[in-house]
């Protein structure tokens, strides 16, 4: 039996974009059950737009639950308002300015309904600039995934994959409701799409695609967006200062270590000991002090066990620890 789904919609002054994004709803292999629409109290024309559009879309047979804050939540608190408000089996997260591929709801549900122990999928995207036109990577090639962790995210072993960094963007998930009820809510610190995936990946269920199965696009109004990196940019995250990064760091891990303790034996034990142990690698790295030299022998250390590799960017961490201001 097919399974219910809906398309979650979070919007913030984005009228712009808001056309393209729900034709391209309207315009699915297999339209979705209901749209959930969150408007993050614009100042636009943001949600005279959605009325309206809300209206094309039950012309269709599509219902719209369409919601509008009193005041500004946020992007991540608003996203975490609209989950609850979801009622399909699978559901999909949707930004206001990009637009999904005809077949993007239909293969990823039939992969939900093929594969019962799937909690979240993530994918692949292309990429466009403010004007529609292409831009010359994916998201996932400026993301740099590569084979081994594709493999790794195919094979069951994404948990250790996302503990090392974020690859699964909003835009582009679609999870299985039920994990809402181990993922809720979103603890601070944590942004929405990576928090769901990792809880996911903690209960075995994440894997990701390699289909390009929307248009994402690039502009300044991104809340995060995936832009190129050129070296002067790369330069300046390589050298300021590394302390409160490394003290966030630990409070997102610690957050993440007192859930999956709550979620108990359904957690593998690997997965707890690999939390406590990149706990550890960066309780080790914030009490790097003084010159790069004096510093030198504790990156050494950190270096040769591994857990540069395992739980940062491998050397490139190695020598931001050493260059990077700050004690």
């Amino acid at each position: 039996m097919p399974l219910s789904t809906s398309v979650i919609l979070c919007t913030y002054n984005g009228a712009r974009f808001l056309r393209a994004q729900w034709d391209s709803l309207l315009a699915q292999a297999r339209l979705p059950d209901e749209i959930v629409v969150r408007d993050d109290a614009s100042t636009d024309a943001t949600y005279a737009t959605l009325e309206g559009l809300a209206c094309e879309a039950e012309a269709f047979g599509v219902r719209v639950h369409l919601t509008r804050n009193a005041s500004n939540l946020g992007y991540v608190a608003n996203f975490g308002a609209a989950l609850v408000d979801a009622s399909g089996d699978v559901v999909f997260l949707c930004d206001q300015d990009d637009t999904w591929h005809p077949d993007k709801l239909v293969m990823l549900a039939s992969e939900f309904e093929r594969r019962t122990e799937l909690l979240l999928l993530c994918t692949d995207a292309c990429r466009i600039n403010i004007a529609g036109a292409g831009l010359r990577h994916s998201l996932f090639e400026v993301l740099r995934v590569s084979r081994s962790e594709l493999q790794r995210m195919h094979t069951g072993r994404g948990f250790d994959v996302l503990l090392r960094r974020s690859l699964a963007t909003g835009a582009t998930i679609a999870l299985r409701r039920r994990l809402l009820a181990d993922a809720l809510p979103i603890p601070a610190g944590w942004v929405h799409d990576e928090w769901l995936a990792i809880i996911a990946a903690a209960l075995g269920g994440f894997d990701g695609v390699e289909r390009r199965l929307i248009d994402y696009r690039q502009h300044a109004g991104n809340q995060i967006g995936m832009p190129d990196r050129d070296l002067a940019t790369k330069w300046r995250d390589l050298v300021k200062p590394r302390a409160t990064m490394i003290d966030m760091l630990i409070a997102r891990d610690t957050v993440l270590q007192e859930r999956l303790r709550a979620l108990g034996a359904r957690v593998p034990d690997a997965s707890r000991e690999r939390v406590a142990e990149k706990l550890g690698h960066l309780r080790a790295r914030q009490a790097l002090r003084g010159a790069p030299w004096a510093r030198a022998g504790s990156v050494l250390r950190e270096m040769a066990c591994g857990r540069y590799q395992r739980y940062a960017s491998g050397w490139r961490s190695a020598f931001r620890d050493l260059v990077r201001r700050g004690a």
